[in-house]
């Protein structure tokens, strides 16, 4: 019903009459209109407050008023009970219009969505489900950390259960040598003097639920790719409280020799001793499992190999081989970074040679001796060997370490089996050394391995730091003769003062004499004598991350 008021600024009071048809309501009487009744602005009258007695009475008539309502719509009148109600009854009239409209538009609203049915569907549930997962790797994967330093560039996740590391290492090399003069089979051989990469890796480490451990290491020294470490390892396994385990596979180190499990950037001199002619070919790394284990102050590893990466393109089989190493500490503490200890190694291998060695025409196992990777000057050379049935081999280590110094040696037995009623073979290499850190640094051990030290202070020409210096001397002996066998017999001394700058880069100089060679392919040029009295210098400079 529609309501139209027209009141008169100049009057207090004011009739009104409905059109019985219109239900229209109005101030003048006319055709269809009956007369409502006289009624007062309320704005004029002076707002009083009422009395509790009156509030009372004002909602019995608001209940009478609405019981009376389907009588009003039927007579579409207002009945005026009396003068006082007549603005309550406009006001609650009003008021039911606007409620009545509001339902209107809200029926109207709930008619657009009668027709659409909302269900929860199991596919529904699994899709939320997913995006309620991805929501939550995207919270976490915002809080990555991403890391660097000198321990290179690093990244992991926010609960550490993943990682990842990029590093490297860089060896430039240069080599100088006098004494050189030699003749080989009638022809001069001396050793190249100049600068090389002697080493330039890129290392890339990975860590996967915590537990998976993997590495790659590629260097392009000689301006050539190779592939040095390529490995992965699971370090789940704690059977026993307080013991670390790995289970590796890939291309690895062996199982053998303190000196030729440390790296190259941890090792005190620029070249491994004589010993390692014996090592090298046999029990470098090689494609295997190797299952290790580690307490506090022991250490054991075992493992089975083939060959080494590089590809058999022969017809004949590979070889394999089973090696282990096993170490103890009867002294080990660090007492603010003073370190205190005492290694005892042990190592064993056995190896069935490929069907190459077999064959007296092809295969086989070379040892020899380079004085630097670049001179090309062999001072001992057994040439191939072949008819080779298998190998056996025993080291033995011995290490102390109290502050700055630190003594030690190793020993390796090797013994050659061969067909063909061919005599067994039997070499033995061994070097003994002594370093001291002249600025009171401790070489840094960890199952079973030395690290290369870590300066209290860097080198700083602004804080007046000088790094760690470091002095090194070694004497080692290779013996390859056997009887009728002359495969030669080589002793020399090496020296070595390393400063390192920090923890990455280290400068290094080295100088070695061989000291007595037996039985060399070469002689000296002026008199035809033995090849001794070489001497060789050399220069690093070693960035490792």
């Amino acid at each position: 019903m529609l309501v139209v008021l027209i009141l008169a600024p100049s009057s207090h009071a004011i009739e009104l009459f409905v059109d019985i048809k219109t239900k229209q309501i109005y101030t003048e009487d006319g055709p269809s209109r009956e007369r409502l009744g006289t009624f007062e602005r309320v704005e004029d009258k002076p707002i009083k407050a009422k009395s509790h007695a009156v509030l009372i009475k004002n909602r019995r008539r608001i209940r009478e008023i609405e019981n009376n309502k389907n009588q009003l719509d039927k007579t579409n009148k207002f009945t005026v009970l009396h003068k006082g109600d007549k603005d309550l009854a406009l006001k609650i009239k009003a008021e039911t219009e606007y409620l009545a409209k509001k339902i209107d538009l809200l029926e109207k609203e709930i008619q657009k969505y009668k027709g659409i049915k909302v269900k929860r569907r199991k596919g529904n549930l699994r899709l939320l489900s997913k995006v309620e997962k991805l929501e939550g790797k995207i919270k976490e994967s915002s809080k990555t950390k991403i890391i660097l330093d000198q321990k290179g560039l690093r990244a992991q996740s926010a609960d550490g259960s993943f990682k990842f590391k990029i590093g490297g290492r860089m060896h430039a090399d240069a080599s100088v040598s006098n004494n050189d003069n030699f003749s080989e089979n009638g022809s001069p051989a001396q050793a190249n003097n100049g600068t090389e990469m002697r080493r330039a890796r890129l290392a890339f480490m990975s860590t996967l639920y915590n537990v998976w451990k993997f590495k790659s290491d590629i260097d392009f020294a000689d301006n050539k790719i190779g592939i040095k470490d390529f490995k992965l390892s699971y370090t789940g396994l704690d059977i026993f409280e307080d013991i670390e385990t790995r289970i590796t596979v890939g291309h690895q180190k062996q199982a053998f020799s303190r000196e030729l499990q440390e790296s190259s950037n941890d090792y005190m001199y620029t070249e491994r001793s004589l010993m390692n002619i014996l090592n090298a070919p046999v029990v470098d790394r090689a494609i295997g499992l190797n299952i290790a284990a580690y307490g506090k102050k022991w250490g054991a590893q075992t493992g089975v190999y083939g060959e080494s990466i590089s590809p058999n393109n022969s017809s004949k089989d590979e070889g394999w081989g089973v090696n282990g190493r096993a170490t103890f500490n009867p002294i080990l503490n660090n007492d603010n970074g003073i370190q205190k200890l005492i290694h005892l190694g042990i190592a064993g291998n056995y190896r069935e040679t490929s069907q190459s060695a077999i064959n007296s025409n092809r295969g086989g196992i070379r040892y020899k001796y380079e004085t630097t990777q670049m001179s090309n000057l062999y001072p001992i050379d057994t040439g191939t060997i072949t008819t080779i049935k298998n190998l056996k081999m025993l080291g033995l280590e011995a290490n102390g370490v109290y502050g700055p110094v630190s003594l030690g040696g190793e020993f390796t037995q090797s013994w050659i089996d061969r067909n063909n009623g061919m005599s067994s073979l039997a070499f033995h290499g061994w070097y003994g050394e002594a370093a001291l850190t002249l600025t009171g640094e401790s070489r840094t051990y960890k199952n079973g391995v030395f690290k290369r030290l870590k300066p209290k202070n860097t080198f700083s020409l602004a804080n007046g730091g000088f790094g760690a210096w470091e002095i090194a001397a070694r004497v080692g002996g290779i013996n390859m003769n056997d009887g009728a066998y002359k495969g030669g017999s080589m002793k020399n001394f090496s020296f070595a003062l390393n400063w390192y700058v920090n923890e990455n880069v280290r400068l290094m100089f080295g100088y070695d004499r061989i000291l007595e060679i037996n039985n060399s392919p070469l002689t000296k040029s002026s008199n035809g004598g033995k090849p001794d009295g070489l001497n060789t210098f050399m220069f690093r400079t070693q960035l490792a991350i």
